[in-house]
């Protein structure tokens, strides 16, 4: 079977074209999949399938096997894909997700513009438990490394992002702190964990800890948040240039006219493979 590698601010994705077979892996084979000494190695896989209400569908499997909701780099590899395998003849057009219908557009510098839609601040969608308030904006959470406590911020952007500012971000062990809030209990399906510092009224630099997948690179979703939330607490205006491990990203809050985010940044083509397949061992259509 054919794939595509692509690669977005380092965060890495396997693609197939499942538009015509609807074709979809067995979550144990994605783990194998996107083992880097066992497999071909990445962040997670994605599928192109065909959708009734949009141009295409987007799922998404994470390293571990675990589906998620959507993905901002993700999506940025998707839409650079289909313009390149000619699947479409348009830069700009809809994409049905696990967050809802979202609009990716091609600029002509190859950058990927997407409409990543509102920001959702209500505790119950996130979803996050625990707390008196529907909207947790920097809120105190205590978590059980070293007895640590973190002020946090809640935003969802499809998937649920726990968003952290800190004035020493290299002082932090992300996998140690990234791994208990993103399985602790006020977060009944987990959580993505960013650690935020802000550099300038502009520019912010991040480090994340993505759920189901662990330290990676970027995580544009989880900039959008960090965005979001720098703005909620005064840090920055309405955009603002997040520095991460492997690039960086725009992000734009439209929030006086659609309220919706729009974030740009690179996709790059890594390689193209083919991996033998026995269908028998998978789940087909799921």
């Amino acid at each position: 079977m054919y794939f595509s590698k692509w690669q977005a601010c380092g965060n890495d994705f396997i693609i197939f074209n499942s538009f015509k077979n609807k074709f979809i892996f067995s979550s144990e084979f994605v783990k194998k999949l996107c083992n880097r000494n066992f497999g071909i190695g990445a962040d997670g896989v994605i599928y192109v399938l065909p959708s009734l209400d949009a141009d295409f569908k987007m799922r998404i499997f994470n390293s571990d096997g675990s589906e998620a909701e959507m993905c901002g780099n993700g999506i940025r590899c998707f839409a650079k894909f289909v313009v390149n395998q000619k699947l479409i003849n348009k830069s700009s057009f809809s994409v049905e997700t696990g967050a809802g219908i979202l609009f990716p557009e091609i600029l002509k510098n190859g950058n990927v513009c997407v409409d990543m839609g509102i920001p959702n601040l209500n505790s119950d969608d996130i979803p996050v438990k625990g707390f008196s308030k529907k909207v947790i904006i920097d809120e105190l959470l205590n978590i059980s490394h070293e007895n640590k406590a973190y002020r946090i911020n809640c935003v969802s952007m499809g998937n649920p992002h726990c968003v952290i500012f800190t004035d020493k971000i290299d002082g932090i062990n992300i996998e140690a702190d990234g791994s208990i809030i993103e399985n602790h209990k006020q977060f009944p399906k987990k959580t993505n964990v960013e650690f935020v510092q802000k550099i300038s009224d502009s520019i912010l630099r991040m480090k994340v800890w993505e759920r189901g997948a662990g330290i990676t690179l970027a995580c544009g979703t989880g900039s959008c948040a960090a965005v979001v939330a720098a703005i909620l607490n005064n840090l920055v205006n309405n955009k603002a240039d997040v520095i991460l491990d492997g690039g960086k990203l725009n992000i734009f809050w439209d929030k006086d006219k659609t309220n919706h985010v729009f974030m740009t940044g690179p996709a790059e083509k890594v390689f193209d493979g083919n991996i033998e397949v026995d269908y028998e061992q998978h789940d087909g259509i799921r």
